[in-house]
């Protein structure tokens, strides 16, 4: 006499992964703090976008994106816009500045730090010396994630610029050529010299002590 086939069991039926609509992150705090910052100093300086456009070859449209908070500049754009505006990056830290720029701080504590996320480029700048519009001479702990940089092309805006390489390794590219600085590397140039950096590790990132110092503003 034939057994009864042995019932099968029953297939596992993988249900569908509902997708979730892709909503857009919010812009975040640091373009809209920057935006701020560069719309304060145009309006002290009583520049019109037009002027600003003209004089940095951005269009007015990304200008007002930028001080709106709905764009994030790069270091280049950045440094541009510091240099039209006759004040240096620091600048573009801390509070919004005032008419005169005057500020009688001296010391910087640890926790009080400025700090200057590229987050598009992996480029972060903290501020060491006391924020001021008006210092010529300014110190930054630059922190460049892997694969960080200030982008392909080379830019030049007012000053000299030097460094120490303190963590991992940096590429640094003046007018045509290029140098691997590793910890203990240090390096000076003047900023109206063609010039942009990276850092090339695929996991280390790279810190660098670094210093911007620009002439005084016309």
């Amino acid at each position: 006499m034939r057994k009864p086939a042995a019932a099968k069991p029953a297939r596992k039926v993988k249900a569908k992964a509902v997708t979730k609509p892709v909503t857009r992150p919010a812009e975040p705090a640091m373009d809209v703090a920057v935006g701020r910052r560069i719309r304060d100093l145009r309006r002290i300086r009583q520049f019109s976008l037009e002027t600003v456009a003209a004089r940095t070859d951005l269009s007015i449209g990304f200008l007002s994106q930028i001080e709106r908070g709905l764009s994030s500049p790069s270091l280049r754009v950045l440094a541009t816009l510091a240099d039209v505006l006759g004040v240096g990056i620091a600048a573009l830290f801390g509070a919004s500045p005032s008419a005169d720029g005057a500020s009688d701080q001296v010391v910087t504590r640890g926790l009080q730090r400025p700090e200057l996320k590229l987050w598009r480029t992996g480029v972060s700048k903290q501020l060491l010396s006391p924020a001021s519009a008006d210092n010529r001479l300014n110190l930054f702990l630059v922190h460049l994630e892997p694969g960080g940089s200030t982008g392909d092309e080379l830019y030049t805006h007012d000053g000299e610029e030097a460094g120490l390489v303190l963590e991992g390794e940096m590429m640094l590219t003046v007018d045509s050529e290029t140098w691997s600085l590793k910890t203990g590397d240090s390096f000076r140039f003047a900023s109206r010299r063609p010039h942009r950096f990276s850092n090339p590790a695929n996991a280390a990132k790279a810190v660098v002590l670094w210093v911007n110092c620009v002439t005084a503003a016309s």
